[in-house]
């Protein structure tokens, strides 16, 4: 019930000392900055991360052929061998769980040999044969035209979708690049799409510099016959690809003459597995932030649990006079914990409004310097705010309960004969 004396007794006490209350409350108050802004620096961290990570489905791998390292069935150590097309087929069948099986091929590099024509102009770029659920896989903003589609594929049309940088390096400014014709290793392509990497970060040139044409002309026009040069796998959100790599691997080996125990025959990069271990590794900062400011707010309340001892000590008398006034052992208490949570809840939203600050002021700051690699909108759920404030109130009990139980045990008259 509420009490008008009761929290004018409160205000005077808090009041009594201003700075012994000051330096008591802000032990509570470093201990919920410190963990609410260490929580928006890992979720900062984290989402910066993840949005460097290239837009990849994450679930995804690559899988290409490299050499053998084990003799198997007649054939030597360090053969060279290609997947084929009827692999990704083979996968199709064998496993449903997997979403897309895209085989890709690769012709040249943008930092390799001049490998693209138009008119007078040359580049070098990466030339990939892919299919069109590939877009799926790793998102690309289409800024004019479209994607390769399933009739670009059935009936082998020269169609290209070109990269920014392409397009840069080939065209002028006031050219239009939809439905003009580059030549590729001596074959015109034309163009029905210009894109963009959403990522700002990490492989983004290479992206920029990148020429996309359906995959069975890739193979036509460079002779490129049923080899596929490497696949891109996703599963399905509820199958997890790490688990299904290994008999992803060993249909291929079964199906490429390869020994069981190679490991150096099939090459992967497992996109699941290292975004796996990045979460792993935010988890991990997450838990630190959860320790450090749990070790700070019990500093602070074993701190606020101290003064309050000390004001219990100081304030004998007058506990002795309320006893002696009919006070019941809980209105002393309830008067002590209650001063012991007002401390500790006012210094709680003070570090939790000022942490709210900084976290305000650092996405100001990075939405007016632009996208910065590895980190990004730093914030913090406002369940773990819920959650803080509730660990406060019991912190707050929990800091109060020793020196109210005190107060209590004191005799009325004992308590009036104290100096």
């Amino acid at each position: 019930m509420f009490s008008k004396d009761r929290w004018n007794e409160i205000l005077e006490a808090l009041n009594a000392n201003r700075f012994r209350t000051f330096l008591t409350a802000f032990g509570v108050f470093w201990g919920i900055f410190i963990l609410v802004l260490l929580l928006a620096l890992t979720n900062g961290l984290r989402a910066g991360v993840s949005k460097d990570f290239g837009d990849f489905a994450t679930n995804s791998m690559f899988l290409w052929s490299q050499s053998t390292s084990i003799a198997y069935k007649g054939f030597a150590k360090g053969r060279r061998f290609d997947l084929k097309i009827t692999d990704v087929e083979a996968l199709k069948r064998k496993f449903p769980d997997l979403k897309y099986v895209s085989p890709r091929s690769r012709l040249g590099g943008y930092r390799g040999g001049n490998n693209v024509t138009r008119n007078e102009r040359t580049g070098a770029f990466q030339v990939n044969g892919d299919y069109p659920e590939f877009i799926n896989q790793q998102p690309m903003d289409i800024l004019e035209g479209r994607f390769l589609s399933y009739s670009d594929i059935d009936n082998d049309l020269k169609t290209a979708v070109i990269g920014v940088d392409v397009v840069k390096t080939l065209y002028d400014v006031v050219e239009e690049p939809i439905g003009s014709y580059i030549t590729i290793n001596g074959v015109n392509f034309k163009v029905v799409g210009v894109f963009q990497n959403p990522n700002s970060s990490g492989d983004s040139e290479e992206e920029a510099n990148t020429i996309y044409i359906p995959f069975t002309t890739f193979s036509k026009a460079f002779n490129q016959g049923d080899s596929i040069g490497y696949m891109a796998i996703t599963a399905n959100d509820d199958v997890s690809i790490t688990e299904l790599k290994p008999q992803i691997l060993g249909l291929l080996k079964e199906l490429r003459s390869v020994h069981p125990n190679d490991e150096r025959a099939l090459g992967n990069r497992d996109i699941a597995e290292q975004f796996a271990k990045i979460t792993g590794l935010f988890d991990i900062m997450a838990f630190v932030g959860y320790f450090v400011g749990g070790l700070i707010l019990l500093s602070g309340g074993i701190g606020i649990s101290n003064i309050m001892l000390i004001v219990v000590k100081e304030r004998t008398n007058e506990i002795g006079v309320r006893r002696a006034l009919g006070a019941t052992p809980w209105d002393i208490k309830a008067q002590i914990l209650q001063e012991s949570i007002v401390l500790t809840l006012l210094a709680g939203l003070a570090g939790i409004a000022f942490s709210a600050g900084m976290i305000y002021v650092m996405n100001v700051i990075l939405e007016s310097i632009g996208p910065v690699s590895n980190f990004a909108n730093p914030t913090v759920d406002i369940k773990v705010v819920i959650i803080a404030l509730l660990v406060l109130i019991v912190a707050g009990l929990l800091a109060g309960f020793i020196p109210a139980s005190r107060a209590t045990t004191m005799k009325p008259v004992d308590a009036l004969r104290t100096e």
